[in-house]
């Protein structure tokens, strides 16, 4: 499938990336804010791991008709229920029943609503409460774990290469992860452990493009001392454009596979992905990257020695 694509895929590009920064920090600029005025005005759209609610696993005597099961439960008038099936036969089912108004009363007499409407052909094989308060340390957590990711990464990147990249690389994933928040806020979908999980994804792919342009821009600044920086950046990125390009097909796929096939459980998740391949893409290479033009990367002289160190040792020696 992919040799004819590979066949007529260019495998070299003359695209300048640097020399048109700034309209990619006014999009840049454009979603951060807009994504920012979404989550403070609209919020999201919390799902049960961190708004509270019930989890019930059923398991039928028969292949279950979804749409007829959906409209009895919505008929309870309980809120809006997520109902899902899963597994190879068609009779297995999740069942989400958001956060009753009315404390654990509430929640319980929902809980045997539900019952009623399954009955006895029904397996109840899995119940779980989620209240609000543990909805809400899920939230600190899921905001910690992100938060954490971002850190530990951009460290990794500076001791790896110098703080010039660590500071693009964490431009870059603020940049994916608020967007992807974003996307969440402004269509009202559902944000639950999935969406984090999904977040945390998004993280590692950008910064494995990141890594590998940065990679690339360290070995010409070794090789090419005396290349204009904007020209060597732009050498750089349209060098490993052929190996990013086809990186986003093939995850491209997959993700696809997910969204279409996945049902809603993982709709979140692919849309998430989605989003973030493209994203993430864009963000290595129009954002992470131009910024190093602000830097003296040149002070290093290519050998990690920090302010010219390298140039005075060689002059030192002869």
């Amino acid at each position: 499938m992919l040799q004819p694509i590979l066949r007529y895929m260019p495998h070299e590009y003359n695209f300048d990336i640097v020399g048109v920064r700034f309209a990619s920090y006014l999009l840049t600029a454009f979603l951060v804010l807009g994504s920012f005025g979404s989550i403070a005005i609209k919020g999201f759209n919390f799902g049960i791991d961190f708004a509270g609610g019930v989890l019930m696993e059923a398991r039928a005597p028969q292949a279950i008709d979804l749409g007829h099961l959906r409209g009895e439960i919505n008929g309870l008038e309980i809120g809006e229920v997520q109902i899902t099936t899963f597994g190879t036969d068609g009779r297995d089912v999740m069942i989400r029943v958001p956060q009753q108004p009315g404390g654990d009363a509430a929640q319980n007499v929902a809980l045997k609503k539900v019952q009623g409407v399954l009955g006895d052909g029904y397996e109840i094989r899995r119940t779980e409460v989620v209240g609000p308060k543990v909805g809400g340390e899920l939230i600190i957590s899921g905001a910690l774990a992100i938060a954490l990711a971002i850190i530990a990464i951009a460290v990794y990147v500076w001791f790896r290469f110098e703080w010039q990249f660590a500071l693009g690389t964490c431009l870059a994933l603020c940049h994916d992860v608020l967007t992807t928040l974003g996307i969440f806020s402004i269509f009202h979908l559902d944000f639950d452990l999935t969406t984090v999980a999904a977040v945390l994804t998004i993280a590692g792919y950008s910064v494995n493009d990141s890594v590998v342009v940065y990679d690339r821009v360290r070995e010409m600044l070794r090789k090419y001392k005396k290349m204009p920086l904007p020209e060597l950046l732009n050498s750089a990125v349209n060098k490993v454009l052929p190996r990013t390009l086809l990186t986003v097909f093939t995850v491209l796929l997959t993700v696809l596979a997910l969204l279409i096939l996945g049902g809603s459980a993982l709709r979140g998740f692919s849309i998430a992905m989605l989003w973030g391949l493209f994203v993430g893409t864009f963000s290595s290479i129009r954002v992470g990257l131009p910024v190093l033009l602000y830097f003296d990367l040149r002070a290093n002289d290519g050998d990690g020695l920090p302010g010219g160190a390298a140039a005075q040792a060689q002059r030192k020696a002869a």
